[in-house]
């Protein structure tokens, strides 16, 4: 029997006891190593739809393919929760090189994936679709992917109660293939090739890659800045489990945010063709509503005694401090600073909340040294989450487009837009009783420029903002 099947208890040799394989012993199985290297060899065989034209290669695919069919059975055993998916993706597999490597459809296999019915701290799954990898290759090519679930008790104790939210699946990088050595963060159902769009049921994200990059670049940013942080958010520096428990969390309340509301549109924005700055606002709604939560279940869990308090409760309250820390940090820092300026939504929800926050005379930028007043934050900050979901509520009795033109009134009264910003001017009246195509058509690629303070900020921060893509719990320290 394979070492990662079992181990032998000493003194009594005809006694074995099977026990779950380690992240470390997937990661160097040969069955996963001899998987991910034919996975990386059939990638350059595919183009952007994920099929493989060139009849002359069908020859080496298959024999790649082999390899990974092969590799998925034998591996099989280790995912017991994942038998029926497996044994669909190695259908999918022979279906697709019996009909000559064509757009590849990995739908059956997709639908008997269900990791959120799986929630169970540690648990690894093997993950294998041809699948583009959001913020990381466009195209659909073949990703092997090993992942451990991250489900702290308290989490599944939030999960339980108000903050329900069967679709999330907080994970953990094991090994990866190259659409993976990315900035991608997510594991998403929607990104597979497939011949239909489903209901989708679950969505991962890779709390372990969230929280390494966060801590990299908030460490760089608060020397270079000389902000002193918190001793509790300084523990967030510190500890990769302590932060992505924290990012956990807070994703577990952002996910189900894009649900729930007043919503006077299709939450999901990504279906629409608007401008950028609404898909800014719907995310920053979501951090913020993370933040507004977290300040809420704080004072509620600190007006108690702590011996009144569950061990559950006791680390809620622990980490719904740490999360005001992180949606802060995350979005001034990195968010803002991370990604091109082309339509750069994150980027333009990190500029609002640092200068929502200096404007409101919280945040400080004298002698060259960043300042917070961490006692008067809170409030500050929940009356921007608030301005936005009064924008949502006002705007379910308004025209599309009128709503548009709320949202920029919002954004731009706090970050200034771009000198020759035709939105800042006023829209001519043929945009305005146009088509909303027009309205977008209007809107600059970098709409609301870094200001001075980021300029120079980003000169220093570029390198190591950069040096966090493919960066994982394991690679951080």
């Amino acid at each position: 029997m394979s070492e990662f099947h079992a181990h032998v208890i000493v003194g009594e040799p005809e006694v074995v006891e099977d026990r779950p394989a380690t992240g470390s012993d997937l990661a160097s199985h040969p069955a996963w190593l001899r998987l991910k290297n034919a996975a990386v060899s059939i990638r350059p065989l595919q183009i952007k739809d994920g099929s493989i034209p060139e009849s002359d290669a069908h020859g080496e695919a298959r024999e790649h393919l082999a390899t990974i069919v092969s590799a998925v059975r034998e591996l099989a055993a280790l995912f017991p929760w994942d038998a029926e998916y497996l044994d669909a993706v190695v259908v999918d597999c022979e279906r697709w090189a019996a009909e000559n490597f064509g757009v590849p459809d990995f739908y059956d296999s997709l639908m008997a994936f269900q990791p959120q019915q799986h929630r169970v701290d540690g648990r690894s799954h093997l993950v294998l679709f041809p699948m583009y990898t959001q913020n990381g290759s466009t195209d659909r090519l073949v990703e092997a992917v090993l992942v451990e679930v991250v489900w702290p008790d308290f989490v599944a104790e939030l999960e339980a109660g108000e903050y329900s939210n069967k679709l999330f699946v907080p994970i953990r990088f094991l090994d990866f293939t190259p659409g993976y050595d990315t900035n991608s963060a997510v594991l998403f159902p929607e990104t597979v090739a497939m011949r239909a769009i489903p209901t989708f049921t679950w969505g991962a994200i890779f709390a372990d890659r969230e929280a390494a990059r966060f801590r990299r670049v908030v460490k760089a940013a608060a020397e270079i800045t000389k902000l002193e942080l918190p001793a509790d958010a300084q523990a967030l520096l510190e500890s990769q489990e302590l932060t992505e428990e924290t990012f956990v969390m807070w994703d577990l309340i952002h996910d189900r945010t894009h649900m729930r509301g007043d919503l006077p549109f299709d939450p999901f924005m990504i279906k629409q063709r608007m401008p950028f700055f609404l898909y800014s606002l719907e995310e920053l709604r979501c951090d913020l509503t993370a933040f507004r939560e977290s300040v809420k279940l704080e004072r509620a869990l600190s007006a108690q005694s702590p011996a009144e308090l569950t061990d559950a409760e006791t680390e809620i309250l622990t980490h719904a401090k740490l999360v005001q820390y992180a949606v802060i940090f995350d979005r001034i820092f990195r968010f803002a600073l991370t990604g091109n300026r082309v339509r750069n939504y994150d980027g333009l929800g990190g500029q609002l909340l640092f200068a929502w926050l200096h404007q409101h005379h919280v945040l400080h930028w004298t002698d060259t040294a960043l300042t917070i007043d961490w006692a008067e934050v809170p409030d500050v900050v929940v009356s921007l989450g608030n301005a936005i979901d009064e924008l949502y509520w006002r705007s379910i009795d308004r025209p599309k487009v009128a709503h548009w033109l709320a949202a920029y009134e919002l954004v731009s009264s706090t970050v200034e837009p771009h000198p020759a910003s035709a939105w800042a001017r006023g829209l001519p009246d043929d945009v305005l009783t146009g088509a909303p195509k027009g309205y977008t058509d209007l809107v600059m690629d970098d709409e609301f420029p870094l200001s001075m303070f980021y300029e120079a900020l980003s000169k220093k921060m570029r390198d190591v903002i950069e040096s966090t893509a493919g960066i994982t719990g394991r690679t951080a320290e």
